[in-house]
Parts: structure tokens; sequence; C-alpha cells
């Protein structure tokens, strides 16, 4: 494994108990990182194209051709959000 069994800090607090909450250090890297995975897989839920084909190439290049618009709309999402940001920033 890359990450070894080091418990950190997730600087959230138990609602009951008021402690630190802890966990494995590979547990907090993989939270940090898989967000973009699963928001993807739960926006091809809502859009589901694939059932309506039979052929499996079919299904693969649809597959495809919906992550290839799905990135190009979170990149775009994500470019406009920080424009304007920039925009409102005081002179």
């Amino acid at each position: 494994m890359i990450h070894d069994a080091t418990i950190v800090n997730t600087g959230r607090k138990d609602k009951n108990t008021n402690m630190e909450i802890k966990r494995p250090y590979a547990v907090v890297q993989y939270s940090k990182f898989v967000k973009g995975l699963d928001r993807t897989e739960q926006y091809f839920s809502y859009y589901s194209f694939l059932r309506k084909t039979v052929k499996w190439l079919k299904k693969v290049v649809l597959y495809l051709l919906n992550c290839a618009l799905f990135n190009t709309f979170f990149v775009y999402k994500t470019l406009i959000t920080k424009r304007n940001e920039v925009q409102e920033l005081p002179v």
C-alpha cells in the first residue's frame, strides 16, 4: 500500500461525545479524492440512456461520450465560478 496505518484527526467532532473524529490516513485520502467520481455516477444515474440500446459496443461508446460531456460541463462550471470570483474582487 501507499499509505501506512497512521491515524489522523478529521477536523470534525462527534455530536454526542464532543470528541474529535479520528480515521486512518488512507480513508481520509480516499474520501478526499473520490467525491468527483461519486458525483459523476450520481449524475449518470439520473440520465441513463444505456438501457435504450442492446449492443455492447453502442453502450461503451455512449458511456464514453457521456463521460466526455460531463467532464466538459464540470470544467465549464468550475471556470465560470472562478472567473466570477475574480470579477467580484474589489479593486
